[in-house]
């Protein structure tokens, strides 16, 4: 059974990881949520759920505004093959996560670790970063290093790799 979003903000609190969550309306895309947001600070994610053809399954976080090669992001993760997304059943299977509610969060749900998590540099640059509380009705605001903490709490060694094509190194 998937965990709650009460359930996280406890694990974040036995953490002792503060965190600031507003709700909102319902969001499905990125455009939605920067009509919806105001002004919260930080930076605000994409996540990609990501499977090779040997169903490695890949969770990728980038800023809202980072365009993703997905022809070659396979040669930059590790991945077996070129990549497709996952399906939803897998997305629930996995992360306990529903289309539309994909969050960097959701990896407090993958307890035998069926997900490789990428994180884009460019992103990790950035003090707060927000995301979806496992569902799409929030946002959660965690510093970089707490995140980088959280995650580490729930087995997930993040691969910070340069994935942003916005601008090319």
């Amino acid at each position: 059974m998937p965990k709650t979003y009460d359930e996280l903000m406890q694990k974040l609190d036995d953490l002792g990881i503060n965190v600031s969550t507003i709700r909102h309306a319902p969001v499905f895309t990125v455009a939605e949520a920067q009509d919806l947001r105001g002004q919260v600070p930080g930076a605000h994610t994409k996540n990609l759920f990501l499977k090779d053809k040997k169903d490695n399954f890949f969770l990728v976080t980038v800023g809202e505004e980072a365009q993703v090669d997905l022809k070659t992001i396979h040669t930059k993760i590790g991945a077996a093959s070129r990549v497709s997304f996952g399906k939803p059943e897998k997305l629930l299977e996995y992360l306990g996560l529903v289309p539309g509610s994909v969050s960097v969060l959701g990896v407090i749900n993958d307890d035998e670790h069926q997900v490789k998590l990428v994180l884009d540099e460019d992103l990790m640059r950035n003090d707060i970063i927000n995301a979806h509380p496992l569902s799409n009705d929030a946002t959660t605001s965690i510093g970089r290093d707490d995140l980088l903490r959280f995650l580490k709490a729930t087995g997930h060694e993040p691969l910070i790799l340069k994935i942003d094509e916005t601008n090319p190194t």
